[in-house]
């Protein structure tokens, strides 16, 4: 007897369904397990006969071949557990596939029968609402994250028992009810505050800019000096997480098995700080089967890199293209996966080994070739992508012993609503930006349809009279709609051959140009993510303030993605300050943030 019932296998942060296919016959009692199945999935045979058997149903003895289709997928992890104890009790006539048929069922089993949490039930579930099934059947702790899937059925089993008692009809589970995401992104008020930080304004006015912006920052600045305080307190001052960002970064901790099983949920925005031993695959991602990374893990959040320049070099310059991108590929030999990876940098580093060169009290030890050795840990090209370079310097000690309110400084919730203002602008700009671009790829949309209909008029009438493909081509949406209305005043001379499948392959790429603005575009609406064809539009620069960027450049030695990153920096300053256009205080303030890169370089 044959039974067939759905699993799902987890590549990257997508699931693919895969049949757990049991089929068993006369012979030896044997487990057979085939299908590309890894270490972990082979030792899955012992578990599942000792948890079928301790949950009071019979193991046929028979040889049972399990077959994992599609063949050719590499299937990996205890996930597998759940379906094929299902499928070989379906195979031995216990159990009918008949009400599991509808689902995904994921789940690791114990050797008493109980099932345990998985990784990978968030992406499960939108599988499964994508493909357009009843839902999903998972352990019970694991119900609470894929209930917040809207439209997909979750039954929530606590033991195999249970399960094939509800599949039998004997009993029922009662289906997890649905979670609303808005109502869990509540902004915790355990975060650090920006008020606990005494002094140093200059860089908390430049962490205000870079978190309104989305900015890369880095701070330099002597042992002890509050780079490391500072940076733990961006997270209270970021907006609160969209649901459809709680959704993306939830898939990426459910992938990674780091997700809080109590809650299902990531509600607040990630801040990762990765130690300056940690490995190119735990920072990057990788694997046999890749894995997302620490640059992944703070995906719509924070990665704090303390120590910068006592990081592995190739370490750093992996960075380079996940921070030009908002995202990393990693390429195997049979597969190359994407990881999202668009997060705000923060970095810190001394200005020596020593950490004292330039410091008011201490003394530096360090000789000029040892501060050149290290400064070159960070390259040329890696500082071009971090938009903010700012020195941190040493508190004064009387500002450490006072508690007024002029030290203390402004609260995390009152620069958070500064900065939830600017990344509004930005939403509104971005949101209008893509209506114009949805505009016209609809209007080339609706052009290649009516040049399609033309010519079709023209091949049936077959007159002296027909368009040609030249002409038909150069008519606008206007013109051809007037000619097929018969207000064209006829069709002019030219070859009455049709080109349907050149029309067709137009009409395909105005339709994805049209889909194509949903999805990280559609995101990334801060101002370090803008466009270049946004920042023509709304970077301009008045004579004065081309004037002055222009002195700045050749002055510090710019390259040409500086300029650029210097103009979105006074954007978002012009936001926080509530100004439609650049003005010179907001692009001088965006250029004295930048001058801290020439101490690196010198």
């Amino acid at each position: 007897m044959l039974a067939i019932v759905r699993g799902v296998s987890i590549v990257g942060l997508d699931a693919f369904v895969v049949d757990v296919e049991a089929d068993m016959r006369s012979a030896l009692p044997k487990l057979v397990i085939v299908g590309l199945p890894d270490a972990s999935l082979k030792e899955s045979q012992e578990r599942v006969e000792s948890a079928v058997r301790n949950s009071d149903l019979e193991w046929p003895l028979a040889k049972i071949v399990i077959n994992l289709a599609p063949a050719d997928l590499r299937k990996e992890g205890t996930g597998f557990d759940l379906p094929i104890a299902l499928a070989v009790i379906c195979c031995n006539g216990q159990c009918d596939t008949k009400r599991l048929r509808d689902y995904l069922i994921i789940g690791e089993l114990s050797l008493d029968g109980a099932l345990r949490p998985v990784a990978g039930v968030l992406p499960m579930a939108l599988k499964a609402r994508a493909l357009g099934m009843k839902g999903v059947i998972v352990p019970r702790e694991n119900a609470a994250e894929a209930a917040v899937v809207d439209g997909v059925e979750v039954i929530g089993a606590e033991h195999l028992s249970q399960l094939v008692s509800w599949a039998r009809g004997f009993t029922e589970i009662a289906p997890e009810p649905l979670r609303n995401i808005s109502e869990l992104l509540v902004n915790e008020g355990g975060l650090a505050d920006f008020a606990e930080v005494r002094g140093q304004e200059h860089a908390k006015r430049a962490l205000e800019v870079a978190a309104a912006g989305g900015h890369n920052l880095l701070m330099l600045g002597p042992p002890g000096s509050g780079k490391t305080m500072i940076a733990k307190r961006v997270p209270g001052i970021l907006p609160d997480l969209s649901e459809e960002e709680a959704l993306e970064v939830t898939r990426i901790y459910s992938v990674a098995g780091l997700l809080d099983q109590s809650l299902g949920l990531v509600t607040t925005r990630p801040f990762r700080a990765p130690h300056h031993t940690a490995s190119i695959p735990g920072v990057i991602g990788g694997g046999s089967i890749p894995r997302p990374g620490e640059i992944s893990l703070a995906h719509n959040g924070v990665l704090f890199l303390d120590e910068m320049p006592e990081m592995s070099r190739t370490l750093l310059e992996t960075l380079r293209q996940p921070l030009e991108d908002g995202q990393v590929t990693i390429s195997r030999a049979n597969l190359a996966l994407t990881f999202p990876s668009r997060f705000m940098l923060v970095a810190a580093m001394n200005p020596c080994p020593c950490g004292f060169y330039g410091d008011s009290v201490h003394k530096c030890s360090c000789n000029m070739g040892e501060i050149l050795r290290y400064r070159q840990r960070i390259s040329g090209p890696l500082l071009d992508r971090i938009d903010m370079t700012i020195e941190v310097a040493r508190l004064p000690v009387e500002k450490l012993t006072r508690d007024d309110e002029e030290v203390r400084g402004e609260a995390s919730a009152l620069v958070k609503e500064r900065v939830m203002a600017a990344r509004r602008i930005q939403q509104q700009r971005n949101l209008l930006e893509q209506s114009e671009a949805r505009t016209a790829a609809t209007a080339a949309l609706d052009t290649a349809e009516l040049q399609r209909r033309a010519e079709e008029q023209a091949v049936t009438d077959g007159s002296p009279g027909s368009a040609g493909e030249e002409e038909l081509a150069e008519m606008t949406t206007t013109e051809l709609a007037a000619l097929l209305s018969g207000g064209g005043g006829g069709l002019s001379a030219g070859p009455q051959r049709s080109s349907a499948a050149s029309l067709e392959r137009s009409a395909r790429a105005s339709q994805q140009a049209v889909q194509g603005l949903s999805g990280s575009q559609a995101r990334s609406c801060t101002n370090a993510a803008m466009s270049s064809r946004m920042m023509k539009q709304h970077c301009r620069l008045d004579e004065a303030g081309r004037s002055l960027l222009t002195r700045a450049v050749e002055r510090l030695g710019l390259s040409a993605r500086a300029y650029d990153r210097i103009r979105r920096v006074a954007r978002t300053i012009a936001d926080l300050d509530g100004c439609e256009v650049i003005e010179v205080p907001h692009l001088a303030e965006a250029i004295q943030y930048r001058s801290g890169e020439e101490r690196l370089r010198s």
